[in-house]
C-alpha cells in the first residue's frame, strides 16, 4: 500500500476518500488531530508548508491541495474513465471545471455569506450571480458536467456544491439541487461518508 492520506473527517480531506473510493485503490489513513495543533507540527509542515491538510504521499509524491490530488490521482490511475486523455479534446473543459471549485465556486460563496464588499472586476470569481448561472447551465446539460461521463471534475466541484447547500451557502437552484441529489447516490460517496463518520464516532470529535 503506498498510498496515504492526512486526514481529518471535518476537511476537504473527505472528499478525497470519496475520490480515493470512486478510484477503488488501496489506501491509508493518517489523523491529523487538528484540536491538538498537529497541523502546525514540524512533521507536517515538511509535508506542506501552509500546515492545512489533505496531504496524499503516493510513493515518493507528495501532493496538498484537493483540487490538485484529484487531478493527479485521476491522471495516474483512472484516465480515460475518470479523467480525459491528455491529448482528448475534452480535457480543456475538464480542467477547467476541476479548478473551477476552489478558485471560484469557494470564493464567490464566501463573499456572499460573509458580505464582503469588492469590486466584480477585480476579483477573479466576478460575482456570485454569475458564477450561480454559470453552475447552471453547465448543469443543464447534465447529468454530469461533462454531460453523460461522470468525471473528477464531478467530486471536485460536487463536494463543494453540496457543503455549500448543506450550509446554505449555495443556493440549490434548478439544476445544482439535482445535481447534489444525483452525486448523494453514488456508492463510493456512501462508502466514504460512512468512513468519516465511523471515524468522527471513533475519536469523539464534536464541535466543542
Amino acid at each position: 500500500m503506498s498510498i496515504v492520506l492526512y486526514h481529518h473527517p471535518w476537511s476537504r480531506a473527505a472528499s478525497v476518500v470519496w475520490m480515493l473510493e470512486e478510484l477503488g485503490l488501496p489506501y491509508e489513513l493518517r489523523y491529523v488531530d487538528l484540536r491538538t495543533g498537529e497541523q502546525r507540527s514540524p512533521d507536517h509542515q515538511a509535508r506542506n508548508r501552509m500546515t492545512k491538510i489533505p496531504v496524499l504521499q503516493d510513493g515518493e509524491a507528495t501532493i496538498s491541495e484537493t483540487a490538485a490530488i484529484g487531478v493527479y490521482l485521476a491522471d495516474r490511475y483512472a484516465s480515460g474513465r475518470l479523467a480525459p486523455a491528455l491529448d482528448a479534446a475534452e480535457r480543456g473543459a475538464y480542467l477547467r471545471w476541476c479548478f473551477f471549485a476552489p478558485s471560484v465556486l469557494e470564493p464567490a460563496c464566501m463573499a456572499k455569506s460573509s458580505g464582503w464588499t469588492f469590486t466584480p472586476g477585480q476579483a477573479g470569481f466576478g460575482t456570485y450571480e454569475n458564477v450561480v448561472a454559470t453552475l447552471e447551465e453547465a448543469l443543464a446539460e447534465g447529468p454530469w458536467l461533462a454531460g453523460e461521463t461522470f468525471s473528477m471534475a464531478d467530486i471536485i466541484v460536487g463536494a463543494t456544491v453540496r457543503w455549500m447547500v448543506k450550509f446554505n451557502m449555495l443556493e440549490r437552484g434548478e439544476h445544482i439541487g439535482a445535481y447534489a441529489d444525483r452525486l448523494g447516490e453514488r456508492p463510493a460517496l456512501g462508502r466514504a461518508d460512512a468512513i468519516n463518520a465511523g471515524i468522527v464516532a471513533e475519536r469523539g470529535i464534536t464541535m466543542g
